[in-house]
C-alpha cells in the first residue's frame, strides 16, 4: 500500500484492494449495508462519513495508521 494523502488516492487504494480481493462493489455494499452507488463514491474520490469508510476498511481487511507528516504538511491545499 502506499501513503494516502487526499480522498483521490484513498478511493484508488480501495479500488486496487476491492479488485485484489475478486469482490464487485456490489458485494463489498453487501458486506457493509451500503449502496453500491456509495462504494463507487469512495473509490472515485468524492468522500463519504468516517463511518462509510471505516466499514470499507473493514470489509477490505485495511486499516488506517496515522502517522506523521514527512514533508511538514501545512499546506491543506494539498490534501483537499
Amino acid at each position: 500500500m502506499s501513503v494516502v494523502r487526499s480522498m483521490q488516492v484513498l478511493g484508488s487504494q480501495l479500488r486496487r484492494r476491492r479488485r485484489l480481493l475478486g469482490l464487485s462493489q456490489a458485494a463489498v455494499g453487501e458486506l457493509t449495508s451500503l449502496r453500491q452507488a456509495t462504494i463507487s463514491s469512495l473509490e472515485n474520490g468524492d468522500g463519504g462519513t468516517l463511518e462509510s469508510i471505516f466499514a470499507v476498511l473493514s470489509a477490505l481487511k485495511l486499516e488506517i495508521e496515522l502517522l506523521e507528516r514527512s514533508n511538514g504538511g501545512d499546506d491543506l491545499g494539498t490534501i483537499f
